[in-house]
């Protein structure tokens, strides 16, 4: 089931994003770390109500942000659509233990269908230049490959980003 989160369910939600940052190091891939994601960007998530968690067995096994804020470091990437009618996807996590089950694939159906059932014009986000996995999981779903952007709290790689015109 995918649910709107609760502000009680931060430790949770942090435990799950810890695991997968361990994960993605222990591959090479340091997209995640102490500074990203946080409790205080998870809680202004959940005030805006777009954090929606996945549960299995009444247990959180993933997060995703559906948002309509466009983040400053996206002015400068020359889009498909305009920027006035979109969604961007953030801090998409599944528990390492459960992943390659088909679980991010949910979220995004769920993120996708979403967009589409609000009247947007598009799906937006970014993936680390270092995971070819993430890379590879959207272009599969059609996104197109644009521009790049650097969040130098995160790593000194770019961050490519992505958009899927609905």
């Amino acid at each position: 089931m995918i649910r709107r989160a609760k502000i009680s369910e931060i430790p949770d939600i942090l435990t799950i994003c810890k695991a997968c940052a361990s994960y993605m190091i222990s591959k090479g891939i340091y997209q995640w770390n102490e500074h990203y994601p946080s409790a205080d960007a998870f809680g202004k998530d959940i005030q805006r109500d777009e954090l929606y968690v996945l549960e299995l067995d009444e247990k959180i096994i993933g997060t995703i942000v559906i948002s309509t804020l466009m983040d400053d470091e996206y002015v400068s990437v020359k889009w498909l659509t305009p920027n006035s009618n979109n969604v961007y996807i953030h801090r998409l996590s599944i528990a390492p233990d459960l992943q390659r089950k088909g679980y991010a694939q949910k979220l995004m159906d769920f993120a996708e269908n979403y967009a589409k059932e609000n009247g947007f014009v598009s799906v937006r986000l970014d993936t680390f230049s270092q995971n070819k996995r993430n890379q590879r999981f959207y272009e599969a779903r059609g996104y197109q490959r644009l521009g790049d952007i650097f969040l130098p709290k995160q790593s000194e790689h770019p961050f490519h980003c992505f958009e899927l015109v609905l």
